[in-house]
Order: C-alpha cells, then sequence, then structure tokens
C-alpha cells in the first residue's frame, strides 16, 4: 500500500482537476506548471510526494501539443521526487485516430504517444473512450479504460424522448451505438458516410434504417469540426425525422465547429467535459455532463486496490 493519495494537473483543464479532488475530497497538489518567454515548460512540485500514490490529470486539449509537453515533464518531476506510483489520468487521448499506418510513410502517433508517457516515468493510465480499443495494447503499463456512455445514456433516459432511434455517426461507432441503443430500448441506425484524403472532412451518404417520423439520436465518440455530425443531422432531416439529438463523449469542437452545430438542424448537443470548452463554444445548444464523479471513483478504486471494472454497477 502507498502513503497519501495526491492529485495533481497542469493548465490543461484545471477546473475538471478541481471537481475531482473534491468528490474524493482531498486538495489539490501544489506544482508550478508556466511556460518561459522562449516557450520551454517549467514544473516544480511544491510539496512532498515522496512514496505517495499520484495520480496526473491531464486531457490532451487545445494546445494540444503543449498539454502532452506539461504532462511528459511533470510525470519527469514526480518521478524524481520518489514519487511512489504515478498514475496519469488522460480523460481525453488525443492523437487516437493515429492508431495504423494505413497509408505509406505514415507514423503511429498513438504508440508514439504510449512510449513516451511510460519513459516519462507513468506507472499505469486512466483513462477515458478512447477512439480505438487497440490504442490499450500500445502501453506496456496497466491501462483502464474507462467509459462515460452510461452517463450520457441516462441523460437521455431521465429526457424520455418519443420514439428514439439511435444513430450511428458511422460504421465504424456501429458497434458502440449499438450498445448504446439496447440501454435506451432504441432501434439503431447508421449513417454512410465517405472520407475524403487527409483533410479530415467527409460527406453523409445515405441512412441504414429506419428513422422516418422518429427522434433522431446520433451518437458518436467525439465531435471534431462538426462536419460529419451536421451533415448526418441534415440527411435524417431529409429522410422524414421530427428532431435531432446529437451527443459525444468528447467536445473537441475545433475551429468554428460550436457556430456550426448552433446553426444545424441538431437541437441539442451533449458532451461531456474531459476537454475544457472555452466561453466561445459553449453556445446555447451545447449541454456539458461531467465525468469529475466518474474519474474519482476510479481514482479511489485504484488507490484502495479494489475493481475498477464494476464501476458501473454491472
Amino acid at each position: 500500500m502507498y502513503r497519501d493519495l495526491s492529485v495533481f494537473t497542469g493548465n490543461s483543464h484545471r477546473a475538471l482537476a478541481k471537481s475531482v479532488c473534491e468528490f474524493i475530497d482531498v486538495p489539490l497538489g501544489k506544482a508550478e506548471v508556466f511556460e518561459f518567454a522562449n516557450e520551454n515548460i517549467f514544473v516544480k512540485i511544491n510539496q512532498v510526494v515522496r512514496e505517495h500514490d499520484v495520480f496526473v490529470i491531464q486531457p490532451f486539449c487545445s494546445p494540444v501539443n503543449k498539454s502532452i509537453m506539461e504532462l511528459l515533464i511533470m510525470l519527469d518531476a514526480l518521478k524524481r521526487a520518489s514519487a511512489g506510483r504515478i498514475t496519469a489520468v488522460i480523460p481525453y487521448f488525443a492523437y487516437g485516430r493515429t492508431d495504423k499506418k494505413d497509408q505509406p510513410r505514415v507514423p503511429i502517433t498513438a504508440r508514439l504517444l504510449a512510449d513516451m508517457i511510460t519513459v516519462a516515468g507513468a506507472k499505469r493510465v486512466l483513462t477515458l473512450d478512447l477512439h480505438a480499443g487497440q490504442v490499450q495494447g500500445f502501453f506496456s503499463i496497466p491501462v483502464d479504460e474507462l467509459t462515460a456512455s452510461y452517463m450520457l445514456g441516462h441523460h437521455f433516459q431521465q429526457r424520455r424522448l418519443k420514439d428514439i432511434v439511435v444513430v450511428s455517426a458511422d460504421i465504424g461507432f456501429a458497434k458502440k451505438a449499438r450498445n448504446f441503443a439496447e440501454r435506451l430500448r432504441a432501434p439503431l441506425a447508421i449513417i454512410e458516410k465517405r472520407r475524403f484524403g487527409n483533410s479530415g472532412t467527409s460527406e453523409s451518404v445515405t441512412v441504414i434504417g429506419e428513422v422516418r417520423g422518429k427522434t433522431a439520436l446520433i451518437v458518436d465518440d467525439e465531435i471534431d469540426s462538426g462536419g460529419s455530425m451536421v451533415g448526418a443531422a441534415k440527411v435524417l432531416k431529409e429522410q422524414g425525422v421530427t428532431e435531432v439529438y446529437a451527443t459525444a463523449v468528447h467536445g473537441v469542437l475545433s475551429g468554428t465547429a460550436a457556430q456550426r452545430i448552433q446553426e444545424s438542424e441538431i437541437k441539442e448537443l451533449v458532451v461531456t467535459d474531459t476537454i475544457r470548452l472555452d466561453p466561445p463554444k459553449l453556445i446555447p445548444k451545447i449541454h456539458q455532463i461531467s465525468v469529475a464523479p466518474l474519474l474519482g471513483e476510479a481514482i479511489r478504486r485504484i488507490h484502495t486496490g479494489t475493481s475498477v471494472g464494476s464501476i458501473y454497477g454491472e
């Protein structure tokens, strides 16, 4: 058993880290994490962590590469301060889409990140809803992958939408969407779409399944530019859907995505707070659900050596 439980964070999402600390009733660790004028990042841990069970909460949100470097340097600082065990808590794992070599002469960046996190000093990783499940296997240390789908499903159960059909944003997400549909006891439909090169753009082509006259709920693991989800909503409306709702675990919302959602056929977009949303992105149509209780409970169980797998009560 390790000594005291300590929780630290960088600058990517301090509000989430504070909420997690409030849930588990521990103070947020004292640390300086800042950038010099030359863009070099400096970290100093301002409390004793020798033999402590340390958790560093740092989602890889914008600016993504700075968030990654902050985490790596914090892990190194804690390792050199003789922390007993260091867990990297990464609510949103960026570069998760780069999980295989699907073109000539391209990297597998997700694997590179896994190696860097391990070398920096992490002894285990806690994350949520990876874009690709195989990313867990890129680590040589234990990885606990939580899912926020139960929380999102519960939200829509409480909304009691009528004649609901769950719509997978693409074929690749169909299996997870099916599980989501089963929790809501709703039928499943799938959007078939095509992507164009490496630009991140796509075009919604057709709907597989019966949606006419129903309330559609589009589900995906993350929403980035918003193009796919907005395109899917438009196609669903053309197919006779009465209302369109959407949900995703990670609200990346790059560029003008929030404005695109606001002007779209989508009535409400529900995301979690794995990624910090600054005021320009907090538009009326976007509703955030906090994952702090989920992360806090997982941290408590890891610290006490109890099951994380049974966290959902199933």
